[in-house]
């Protein structure tokens, strides 16, 4: 922390205890190396500074600050259940340092074992990457990100909380073949669809945990062409995924009915089906069903082809994902 303003290091780590406790209070931590890593792992040397309030109009709180009570500020945010917004360019927010607890739910969903090989899509602080690997060890962890300047901050964080995980600067769309075969791949940033690069990088059996539309998708890696799995009911916002191969689309719910458009478990839905239903054909699909939560969806990648489904993957209800046309009778593998 700030070191040269005298931090009070007594504090931090008082904001720190109290920060883990509430998560495992949650249920969250219930892996006591989870919860070691949290303990262990010092936030606040990843997050030196941060964003708040509006976009524009935003202030920066930073632990260098030379008025103690904005360092205070700073701190009791650091160490609180909160996404931090770390990362502006042109206004537009391109890096953030996740909810912690929401952090240490994908950590234990993630079931990475002792001796596995763990990639991470998107770099951001740093800090999940530490934790990682105070989990399994610096060798053990891949961290990926295009912005080069985030990718060398995150260095600076790791070495200074003393981790040194491999930090890869590329597409993390392409994944990090050089470096592979992994155990389980994690995605920190919204993807429109799970790249099939991925799967030739994982081990048979591996996992791999990414944000896709407003949920978390688990998937079970079967071989390097085929991988399936179900949304956790968990909500999650992410910033988006950027690079070459990354393909947005964004749903338009102008002109529904009522206040669907507001509903989140149908904007899940509308931002899961865009490019592939229009949105009154998404709303049919959901109330049909009757507005199902997020567990009722999965995905299944087979030799090449991408789809969405509920509740079977060969039953009636399955679309293209993401921005491909080329999905035939997306009813089976």
């Amino acid at each position: 922390m700030g070191a040269e303003h005298g931090a009070d290091m007594g504090a931090e780590q008082e904001l720190r205890a109290v920060l883990v406790r509430e998560i495992a209070e949650s249920g969250a931590l219930a892996d006591p190396a989870w919860r070691a890593a949290f303990a262990e792992v010092p936030r606040h040397l990843f997050v030196p500074y941060f964003f708040v309030g509006g976009f524009p109009g935003h202030e920066r709180l930073w632990g260098e600050d030379p008025d103690p009570e904005r360092r205070e500020r700073w701190l009791k945010r650091v160490y609180a259940d909160e996404a931090l917004a770390t990362r502006m360019r042109d206004g537009e927010l391109i890096s953030s340092s996740s909810q912690p607890s929401l952090m240490a739910r994908m950590l234990h969903r993630l079931d990475v074992r002792d001796g596995n090989a763990v990639l991470e899509i998107g770099t951001g602080s740093g800090y999940n990457a530490a934790l990682l690997a105070h989990r399994l060890g610096d060798s053990r962890v891949t961290t990926v990100d295009l912005d080069p300047e985030i990718t060398e901050s995150a260095r600076r964080h790791l070495r200074a909380a003393g981790y040194a995980p491999a930090v890869v600067t590329g597409d993390g769309a392409r994944g990090c073949p050089g470096r592979g075969p992994f155990d389980a791949i994690i995605a920190t940033c919204e993807l429109p669809s799970v790249p099939q690069a991925w799967l030739a990088q994982c081990r048979p059996g591996a996992r791999i945990l990414a944000p896709l539309s407003t949920g978390l998708i688990l998937l079970r890696v079967r071989d390097a062409e085929h991988a399936e799995g179900r949304f956790l009911r968990t909500p999650a916002y992410f910033v988006p995924l950027r690079g070459g191969s990354a393909q947005e689309i964004t749903p338009q719910a102008e002109g529904l009915p009522g206040r669907a458009g507001e509903d989140d478990l149908f904007r899940f839905l509308l931002t899961l089906t865009a490019g592939s239903l229009q949105p009154p054909d998404a709303l049919s699909l959901w109330e049909r069903a009757g507005r199902p939560q997020r567990e009722r969806y999965g995905i299944t990648l087979s030799s090449g082809r991408e789809w969405a489904w509920l509740d079977e993957p060969d039953g009636p209800c399955a679309w293209p994902l993401g921005p491909q046309k080329d999905v035939a009778n997306p009813g089976g593998s």
